[in-house]
């Protein structure tokens, strides 16, 4: 539970709106299933693309949205006007900062950069024992099977340590995220002791 006492989970998603409809579909469908199971969303706090989508989808199942957004986003009026709970921040990195400690656990849905630099620092603040929570890689279209690859490429080559594969769960459909998150291996930080490989 977080500081106000209610479980919830960062969602990183793109903003796109030239995607394949797919990746939209999936996000409100993760929207859905989250809050579903009691979850409040923690995202950063867009109105299109796969951010409209996942906090359209949680809001019409009856569920809790709280979007992070940058200054500079909100002066453009970029934010989701219908959520829970819109908290603006400086910066990308105090937006980065928040959603991971407003939440319990940190979902990647396919997106670009943004998403991608927001998912690899959770990975690298896990490997340093600094974050413990699990991290869910919803794999669809199999969009994440080149960062895998290069991954398990990172560890074949002795930048990472092979315990460092137990840090990510990798799920298809949106369905499998619950049980992802609740299957998920524990963590700790003796993760410390083969940080460095």
């Amino acid at each position: 539970m977080n500081a106000t006492g209610e479980r919830a989970v960062c969602v990183y998603c793109a903003s796109s709106k030239s995607s394949h409809p797919e990746y939209r579909a999936a996000a409100r469908r993760l929207g859905e299933v989250l809050a579903a199971e009691g979850l409040t969303v923690v995202y950063g706090g867009g109105s299109v693309g796969s951010m409209g989508a996942l906090a359209d989808g949680a809001l019409a199942a009856g569920g809790r949205v709280i979007g992070v957004l940058p200054r500079f986003m909100s002066d453009l009026e970029w934010g989701h006007k219908n959520l829970t709970e819109l908290q603006v921040v400086e910066d990308m990195r105090a937006r980065k900062h928040r959603m991971l400690t407003l939440s319990q656990a940190a979902i990647a849905l396919p997106g670009g950069s943004g998403t991608l630099e927001e998912l690899l620092e959770a990975i690298t603040l896990k490997r340093l024992g600094l974050y413990l929570n699990p991290i869910v890689l919803v794999n669809t279209r199999d969009f994440f099977a080149p960062l895998l690859r290069m991954l398990e490429h990172a560890v074949d080559e002795h930048f990472m340590d092979p315990r460092h594969r137990l840090m990510w769960q990798i799920v298809q459909r949106a369905e499998e995220v619950p049980a992802a998150l609740r299957d998920a291996p524990a963590w700790s930080a003796e993760s410390r002791s083969f940080a460095a490989v």
